[in-house]
Order: C-alpha cells, then structure tokens, then sequence
C-alpha cells in the first residue's frame, strides 16, 4: 500500500508539474505569436532549457517571405555575435591544456599584432581582445565596406585611432574577436573554425552548425534575411559573408543543435561527463571583466533597472531580479539571436530570427526567464520593449535628420556633376570608386559594397537603402580653393580624392 501511496504521489506531482510547465509554454508562445505580428518577423525559433531539460522549444512563420517554406528546428540561422562566446570558449581550452593563458601579451603569439597606439599593442593580453576595452576606436566599417582577408583587417585596423587609455574604458569591438581567432589558430595550429567544429561542434552533437557563412549557400534549409523599408513593406536583403572577421560573429546554427549548446552552458563544461572546460576555466569566463556605462549598453535597462552593467569573456552582464544574467545579441543585416543563462537558478534561453534588429528577442528572453527561471509570470515583456523601441526609432529618425541639417530647398551642387565622379581613398576603408549616372552617384566601395546616392543640397547627396546597405546617410563633399573636390565624408570618414 505504502509503494502505491508513493507512487500515487508521484504520479501528482508530475502531473501539476506538467501542468505547471504547459501554462508557462503557452503564455510564452502566446506571447511570441504577438511579437511577430507587431515587428513583422517572417521566421523565428526559440528554445529554453531549464535543469539540463528542454522546456520550451518551437519554431514559427518561414524562412524567406519569398519561398514560405516553413522554419523547422533544423533550419540555420546566423548566430552573430553570439558566436563570440564559443570563441572564447576555444580559448579556454587551450588555457585548460597549458598551451596558453589569458594573460599572454597578444604579439608574443601574433607577432605582426599592431595597432596605433605602440603602447597599447605592446601590453596587450589575450583576455583584452575578449573584454572590449582595449582604448581603440570602433571600425566595423572595415568589413561592411570591404571584403578582404582576416589578415589584411588587422593590418589596416592599424590606422584606428585610440579614444582612450587601455582597459580605461568600454568600446564595442569586433575586429579584436578576429584577432582573438588568429591567436587560436597561432596556438592550435588549426584555422579557429575547424578548431570549434573539433573541439565543440562535434563533442556537442552540434551536427548542422556552421562556423563559415560562405558555407551557407551550400547547405540546404537555411533561412534568408528581411529589412522592414517601410513603405517599401519587409524586403529579402543580403546576407552577410564576412568571413574575415568570422570569429566576432558568423557562425550559424539551428534551434535543435543550440539546445544541446544550452544543456552543456548549464553543466559549466562538461557534456555527457566529459570536462570539456574546467571549471575553474568556466567561471572565468561568465566573471565580469569590464565595467559598462549605461549608455553604452542596450535601451532594455530603462526597464529592467539594472544596479550594475558589466561584461564577460563574450557575454554582457547585469543582476536581473537579484541573479546574475548573461546575455548577448547578435546581429547582422536582416538576422538577429540571443542567448541568455541565469547560472544560479539553471535556466538558458536562445532566440533567433530573420528580420533586422527585431528587438522580440529581449522580450522572450526576459519573459522566459520570468516563466521558468523565477516560476512567475512575472512581466509581460512584449509591449514594454515594443513600445521602448518604437520611442527609440522615432527620436533616431528626428536625431538623423537634425544631424544632417534641414534641407534647403532649391539648391544644386557647386560643381558639375562629374566632378564628384573619380577616386576616393582611406587608409582604413580602402578605394571609393565614384561614377555619375542621370544626376545620379553610384559609389563602389572596394569593388564590394554598392551604393547609389542622389542630391540632397548644395554638396551633400543621401545615400538611397538597397538590400545591401539599407539606411540613407549623408555624404559630404569638400570643396578647395580650386574648385575642385578635395574629399568627402562618409560614414565618420573623410575620404581623399586622388588626383
């Protein structure tokens, strides 16, 4: 009788578990089904694991608004910067196996590692490519204007200025992440990539994942990237293959292989009892590294009201209802991930999705989090964070317009329209190559990135969004004495006409 008895209890209280689980999972895809509506998301999937068990996992809407073909949890999507925590991962390993430590001056194991400022390239540490406060300037221009290799990245990387004393500060930097892959690569004597796929694909039974996203066209169920144009409605754009800085950020994955991912973040690195990080290694990375000003940090605080910011080895940190969140987004023109963990109550949570800066991602995370990390239902998230950002692109647009000026009505350039055409250079952002068609300027960046502008007043044109580069910026020619053009600015860069 006593075994029934227990049994019987049992039986119970799995089935209010169970229950308990089911109201949880269908608020949150309640939820989720929203928040596609209101940010016009084509496709997206989510998963959350909790005490080394899914919990939630499904998947929504299509892969592309031009196929319908539905996501499925074996459809890629782009991990983004996301993918910087499994790169500092792989460097953990290769502390654990004494081959390298966080504090390694980065020329001792890259010795053509330089960067404008000669005392900070000599004193850099490998944990300083990982921490985002090296001193140096932001200049992700160099790959969203070029396509050239990792090497000649960190070489022109060379000409970004320092804004500030090293470790003195917070500077958002991805080319230091593809240093960081050039130190794995130094060390293991593997390119960075197959060293993850060896490493931690493969003992993670991440069996579709993709550490290139030039290997995406060739590899089938993938979804494609959409930009809202407004009036224009949501549009397919581009994807994204640079590769030369693939360790900050091009790795794709699927919603079934990152819960395995998940399981493994909340078994601080052992998979399947294995130890694939030691924990003393683990721990080092989820520690705060780096101290962040809140207006250098995403717009969610104003509502979560955080009491500290800070960063990790790959992951962003702040408390969240008294635990300890880390988190990162990604994002890549038209995708978007976030992956979030609150270690001390064992929940994980990942987003992805395939419409620009589609900002559901923090709801989900925050929501889920709520649901099955504090067992609540706690916020409900979406319409808050709707509502911020629709506050936020609004006062953007009015920023934007105000910082290029009013436009002055019936103005023309001071110069013939050819004039502006020829050749442009930065030691940085390579050749501009400016030609003229119908009073309109087609500008080729490097034989990469194409553009057209059109006549905004007297000598600035406004770029026009295509499905490469999709927000209008202001370019500004420079007239000497001459009367010739001297330069233009673009993008914070002055370009130099040759002559």
């Amino acid at each position: 009788m006593k075994k029934i008895a227990l049994l019987t209890l049992l039986f119970l209280a799995a089935t209010i578990v169970y229950a308990q689980n089911s109201e949880k999972v269908k608020i949150l895809d309640g939820m989720i089904q929203q928040g596609m509506t209101d940010w016009k998301i084509p496709g997206l999937a989510a998963v959350v694991v909790k005490d080394g068990e899914v919990v939630f996992k499904k998947t929504y809407g299509v892969k592309s608004m031009a196929t319908k073909e539905a996501v499925n949890g074996q459809t890629l999507f782009a991990m983004a910067s996301t993918t910087k925590a499994m790169v500092a991962m792989a460097l953990g390993i290769l502390v654990d196996e004494g081959k390298l430590d966080w504090n390694d001056k980065v020329v001792d194991h890259l010795p053509n590692f330089q960067l404008s400022d000669p005392y900070i390239t000599a004193d850099a540490r490998v944990k300083d490519l990982l921490t985002h406060n090296l001193g140096i300037a932001n200049a992700d221009v160099l790959w969203v204007l070029d396509s050239i290799s990792t090497d000649l990245t960190l070489k022109r990387f060379k000409h970004t200025k320092k804004i500030y004393p090293l470790r003195g500060g917070f500077t958002y930097q991805n080319i230091m992440y593809a240093a960081a892959g050039e130190v794995i690569a130094a060390v293991s004597g593997m390119p960075w990539d197959r060293f993850i796929e060896m490493r931690l694909f493969k003992p993670l039974n991440m069996n579709r994942s993709q550490t290139r996203a030039a290997n995406i066209p060739k590899v089938e169920n993938s979804v494609t990237p959409h930009y809202d144009f407004g009036e224009g409605g949501v549009q397919v754009v581009d994807r994204n293959y640079s590769d030369q800085i693939g360790a900050a950020g091009m790795m794709w994955s699927c919603i079934d292989d990152i819960s395995n991912y998940l399981k493994f973040v909340l078994s601080k690195g052992i998979q399947n009892q294995d130890t694939i990080l030691r924990p003393s290694t683990f721990k080092t990375l989820f520690q705060p590294h780096t101290l962040i000003p809140k207006n250098q940090f995403y717009p969610t605080i104003k509502l979560t009201e955080p009491n500290w910011l800070s960063y990790g080895l790959g992951w962003f940190q702040h408390d969240y209802r008294g635990q300890k969140l880390d988190f990162h987004t990604g994002s890549l023109q038209g995708l978007i991930a976030i992956a979030g963990v609150i270690h001390d109550r064992n929940t994980a949570v990942y987003v992805f999705g395939n419409m620009d800066h589609a900002e559901l991602r923090h709801a989900i995370m925050y929501q889920a989090m709520d649901l099955f990390a504090f067992d609540d239902e706690g916020t409900n998230w979406h319409p808050k964070i709707f509502e911020l950002y629709e506050t936020l692109k609004k006062e953007r647009i009015k920023g934007a317009q105000k910082q290029i000026g009013a436009r002055m009505p019936n103005t023309s350039p001071s110069l013939d329209w050819n004039a502006y055409t020829g050749n442009y250079h930065h030691p940085l952002c390579g050749t501009l190559k400016i030609t003229s068609d119908n009073e309109t300027l087609k500008l080729d960046f490097n034989e990469f990135q194409q553009i057209e502008a059109s006549h905004w007043h007297l000598d600035t044109f406004m770029t026009k969004p295509n499905k490469q580069w999709t927000s209008a910026s202001a370019m500004v020619f420079h007239i000497n004495g001459k009367a010739k053009v001297a330069s233009l600015e673009f993008s914070g860069y002055t370009f130099t006409k040759s002559n």
